[in-house]
């Protein structure tokens, strides 16, 4: 089955230019001019990611991306006709997978999706140290209780998931979360890593799976 698209997009010009990049590819586009439009096509249709415009005329894309989190974990692609770094990073630590700077290239958006969507519907079952992984379902339960989490901790989780007792450097974990354009402070995973530990810590006080190697980065405990 072709991959939905939802464009929350302003700008029916660069819309346009989304919908036929995307089409081409064999994939059905939706479009949505507004935020509150944006919402509704989530609840209405199937979608498998949204492109998301910082820009709009009815809210701040950062704002309606806080609220999609709420209850949704599909990926979201943000696009900004700014450059600053502080609005790429504030994004990223929001919970968007990636994020494309006005002008793009259409291609270069198709590639991203693509890479996007692969990720996340790669799928299987793991069990490991308490977690049960559902990557078909893109879903994590820690001691048998769901996990809400947003796209970037997910992947974080599963990251180190696949690899228990493995010591990953927060370089390598942006890599795996953000692919090619991803912040330049490292530091952003260690907001990730607390954010996780926090959702953990309230299943479990108990117990602290996610360990710090002083110098070296972050690894799941070996059972």
């Amino acid at each position: 089955m072709a991959s939905t698209i939802l464009i929350i997009e302003d700008e029916a010009e660069i819309a346009d230019t989304l919908r036929y990049a995307v089409d081409s590819e064999g994939m059905q586009s939706i479009w949505a001019s507004q935020g509150r439009l944006g919402l509704a096509a989530i609840e209405e249709h199937e979608v498998d990611l949204v492109i998301l415009d910082v820009g709009l005329p009815d809210c701040n894309g950062f704002e309606l991306l806080k609220k999609i989190r709420l209850s949704n974990d599909l990926p979201v692609m943000m696009l900004t006709a700014r450059s600053d770094e502080v609005d790429k990073v504030v994004g990223l630590e929001i919970g968007a997978d990636d994020y494309v700077t006005k002008p793009f290239s259409p291609r270069e958006v198709v590639a991203r999706i693509k890479a996007i969507l692969k990720r996340s519907q790669n799928g299987s079952q793991v069990q490991v140290n308490g977690f049960e992984l559902n990557e078909t379902a893109r879903k994590i339960k820690y001691r048998h209780t769901p996990l809400a989490l947003t796209r970037s901790e997910y992947i974080l989780l599963t990251t180190l998931i696949a690899r228990p007792g493995q010591i990953f450097s927060r370089r390598q974990l942006i890599e795996h979360i953000w692919s090619d354009q991803h912040p330049s402070d490292d530091r952003i995973i260690d907001t990730h890593v607390k954010a996780v530990r926090a959702k953990l810590h309230k299943i479990d006080p108990a117990c602290m799976p996610i360990v710090t190697h002083r110098g070296f980065g972050y690894a799941l405990e070996l059972d």
